[in-house]
């Protein structure tokens, strides 16, 4: 059985590789690059090669990853949700992101919340993190609305110091 978690308005399912000209989209935003940053994704063969050396590696590896949001009635991708496992943290951490035009309409939180039902309950994550930079507020509003507290800060291998949430 195909992983998915569904909502009312949301799919959410696994990258594949043909999915390259969405993530190469999506990775290319500015607010991709604003928050989440650069990626050094140029061509749609870079993202052919992030999905299979990133996302396919994770779910097979860890059984969990980025996973592709798409509109549950067209099918059309608007974003990504899902857990990292990073080396600066001790438990997944929840993470997500959305073409512009599909911002500010509720569905970063309607995934987000099937996205920690289905780490707490399938997954049994008994902590789910996230980080975000202190200045990014409306992802630390979905961040808090999803009921994960600010418990400190880490230093990223980026050298971005972000602000840390646990549930």
């Amino acid at each position: 059985m195909a992983f998915k978690i569904e909502t009312d308005r949301l799919r959410i399912v696994e990258f594949g590789v043909a999915d390259a000209p969405f993530l190469f989209e999506l990775m290319n935003t500015p607010g991709w690059l604003q928050w989440i940053g650069d990626r050094n994704i140029r061509e749609v063969s870079d993202a052919e090669n992030f999905i299979t050396e990133k996302f396919l590696a994770s779910y097979v590896d860890l059984g969990f990853g980025l996973w592709k949001m798409e509109l549950a009635e067209s099918g059309a991708p608007i974003g990504m949700m899902g857990f990292v496992k990073r080396d600066t943290l001790p438990h997944p951490d929840i993470g997500f992101a959305l073409l512009p035009g599909f911002e500010g309409r509720g569905y970063a939180l309607e995934g987000a919340q099937a996205t920690m039902m289905y780490g707490t309950e399938t997954l049994e994550f008994p902590v789910i993190m996230s980080i975000v930079m202190e200045e990014n507020t409306r992802s630390i509003s979905l961040i808090e609305k999803l009921g994960l507290q600010r418990t400190g800060e880490v230093l990223e291998d980026h050298g971005d110091r972000v602000l840390v949430f646990s549930s």
